[in-house]
């Protein structure tokens, strides 16, 4: 089923979907009704949110949650260990851990803003895992997650169904949402961008017109699938920050019937329709958005979600990388495949970057000498996608991410040995 924003419906099992009524008397098969609410009751209709799920057993019924100790670099917003660093930061890849790790113990958080309380800012987090999770869910109370995988496969079973996705393809899983990451491949790493504030939904098109960025009808809602296991079950629960756990003994995931517009869904980046100049100079990196979380400011992103996919440039008498520039948005960024074309080295796939509010950055010192030289020709950036985490609040560094090896403390170098202009 495709199509962000739309309202689906989907059944297991023929005639589990009630007809005329959400929640009826009488629901079929004795399956319970259940809604999710993505937004409050009464927020305007184009932007309500929710679903009706027809399941075994309600999700109400279970013993209560108990603190977890389990992913120990997790952190929630505020991030307060540090004072935040001016400082421009790039980190080497996440390695691979010594003792088998699941989705959930392999998240390390890099950093965010906001609040989880307020329900404002992100928080950032990478992900390195060597074993499936078995007989185990997560559910984020705290906000939706954009997991955009580096490296292996994910097959992510949710209450909705299963969405399988590659190191090109993004997952969008709604707050509060049950699954389970499964690693076809025995490993997988990748970014996670947790979203506190407003929802992910598709950035206003404006002049740009009807068509064009990423398509809505390119958005993948699973089927519904459901597992009838009478075996006990852990769910991890993340809620202000913290972890918890609770016991079941049956699968939560049991949800035979769904319909409504709140659902995981995957995108795949190779269909995003890059948009770009045919005379001079380039337009901004917004132009590449994907999804956007807006904030009370129009126009200012609670967190933009922005790629830098393979695309022509043809622009005449122009400085085709990155230009220098400093922004009032904080910009993480990671590389999933090839080379990115502002850096020479150092930034590899896996890797990540923070360049924060009024921060400046943009080529190194090689790409610069490299592009004003250049014969300007058409040209087309291929091989490459790397991704952008941008949000208007700074972006405060874990303790993790300012102390860790993996850290590279030389990152400055990049910018130095510009030789000085000379004037007439």
């Amino acid at each position: 089923m495709t199509g962000f924003g739309n309202h689906f419906a989907s059944e297991a099992v023929p005639g589990a979907l009630p007809v005329g009524q959400n929640s009826p008397q009488k629901v079929p098969f004795g399956l319970y009704a259940e809604q999710l609410s993505g937004t409050a009751f009464t927020a305007p209709r184009a932007e309500n949110r929710r679903s009706w799920l027809y399941r075994l057993r309600p999700t109400a019924s279970h013993p209560a949650f108990l603190p977890w100790k389990g992913a120990p670099l997790l952190r929630a917003a505020p991030f307060d260990e540090l004072p935040p660093s001016p400082n421009r930061m790039r980190w080497d890849p996440l390695p691979l851990p010594d003792e088998p790790v699941d989705f959930v113990d392999g998240l390390t958080t890099y950093g965010g803003n906001g609040d989880v309380a307020t329900a404002s800012g992100i928080a950032v987090h990478g992900f390195a895992a060597t074993r499936s999770m078995a007989k185990r869910a997560f559910q984020n109370a705290d906000g939706e997650l954009l997991i955009v995988p580096q490296h292996g496969r994910l097959a992510i079973l949710t209450e909705f169904g299963r969405i399988e996705i590659d190191p090109l393809q993004i997952a969008l899983i709604p707050r509060g949402v049950r699954f389970r990451v499964e690693l076809p491949d025995g490993w997988a790493r990748g970014y996670i961008c947790e979203n506190y504030g407003a929802p992910f939904r598709l950035p206003d098109l404006g002049p740009i017109g009807a068509n064009g960025l990423a398509n809505p009808r390119d958005f993948e809602a699973p089927v519904a699938a459901f597992e009838d296991q009478d075996e006990p079950h852990e769910i991890v629960c993340k809620f202000q920050g913290r972890l918890w756990t609770t016991k079941l003994d049956h699968s939560p995931f049991d949800v035979v019937a769904w319909h409504g517009n709140l659902a995981p869904c995957r995108y795949d980046l190779r269909r995003f329709n890059a948009v770009n100049t045919v005379s001079f100079d380039h337009p901004d990196p917004s132009i590449f958005t994907v999804l956007t979380s807006p904030s009370e400011v129009v126009g200012t992103g609670n967190c933009d979600f922005v790629i830098f996919p393979p695309r022509w440039m043809v622009a005449e008498g122009t400085f085709r990388p990155p230009w220098f520039h400093r922004n009032v948005m904080s910009e993480y960024m990671g590389l999933i495949e090839g080379a990115y074309d502002a850096k020479e080295g150092g930034f590899v796939p896996g890797g990540a970057s923070l360049h924060n509010q009024m921060a400046g950055h943009g080529p190194d010192r090689k790409s610069y000498e490299n592009a004003v030289a250049a014969d300007l020709k058409p040209m087309k950036i291929d091989g490459s996608m790397a991704f952008m985490f941008e949000s208007r609040w700074v972006i405060r560094p874990t303790r993790w991410a300012s102390t860790t090896p993996l850290m590279q403390l030389d990152y400055d170098d990049c910018w130095a040995g510009f030789t000085k202009a000379q004037l007439p």
